[in-house]
């Protein structure tokens, strides 16, 4: 009998031995939260300031918003029809769409028969990321034809105006990215003009749910834990 408690014993403090220096395995979690704005049509020039065509943001659960107009005419800075907006979230997807027709600007200095933008930000496994782009039919520009193909297309107007088709800025580092997309930016002396501007970021968040030493284990899974997303049409 006192041999067989010896042995319990023995075996209980090389069983304590053993969880105490074994790894212990880590967690972690990781959830995405998205966020965005849009406007179709933001001014400042000729002394008038204004931003037309926003959305507002989503609620935090998602959802669907569409805002519209007929048409919009500022005598000598801009004119636009059928100006749309939508905005919508669900699951691990969040996309917006903004349009418009027939616009004008500063006087028929800039013109084009369809002016797109659009932005999304999807998660999918442990990866969130973001896309956009602009679409332009009839682009002229001071009497001459555009064909875009490429973004941040550069063109000098006269009287010091300059003008970027399908301008987009965009970074990414570690957990964290956004990107902005402008179909068209008007830039000069006291001009400052952006249609259909879409913008979409995205933050990866890492929970880590236990702490130890030796190997980590950690199944991340990305989810889109809060959502907000305004992408506006050109109106």
């Amino acid at each position: 009998m006192q041999m067989s408690t010896k042995k319990n014993s023995t075996i209980a403090i090389c069983l304590t031995a053993i969880l105490a220096l074994s790894p212990v395995a880590s967690f972690a979690q990781a959830t995405a939260t998205f966020s965005g704005e849009a406007v179709a049509l933001r001014a400042n020039a000729l002394g008038i300031s204004l931003a037309l065509s926003d959305t507002g943001a989503l609620q935090s659960s998602g959802g669907n918003l569409s805002r519209s107009l007929a048409s919009v005419n500022v005598l000598g800075l801009a004119s636009a029809d059928a100006l749309k907006s939508t905005s919508s979230g669900s699951g691990t997807s969040s996309q917006s769409q903004s349009s418009v027709a027939n616009l004008s600007l500063l006087g028929g200095l800039v013109g084009a028969g369809v002016v797109k933008s659009n932005s999304s930000a999807t998660c999918s496994g442990s990866q969130a990321s973001v896309s956009g782009n602009a679409e332009l039919v009839g682009l002229v520009a001071a009497g001459q034809s555009v064909v875009v193909s490429n973004p941040n297309l550069a063109i000098s107007l006269p009287g010091g105006i300059s003008l970027i088709v399908n301008e987009q800025t965009s970074s990414s580092g570690g957990n964290a990215g956004s990107m902005t997309v402008n179909a068209l930016h008007v830039k000069g002396p006291s001009i400052d003009i952006v249609v259909a501007s879409a913008t979409v970021r995205y933050h990866l968040l890492v929970t880590i749910l236990g702490a130890g030493h030796g190997l980590n284990t950690v199944p991340q899974t990305c989810q889109l834990h809060f959502f907000r997303l305004n992408q506006g049409v050109t109106s």
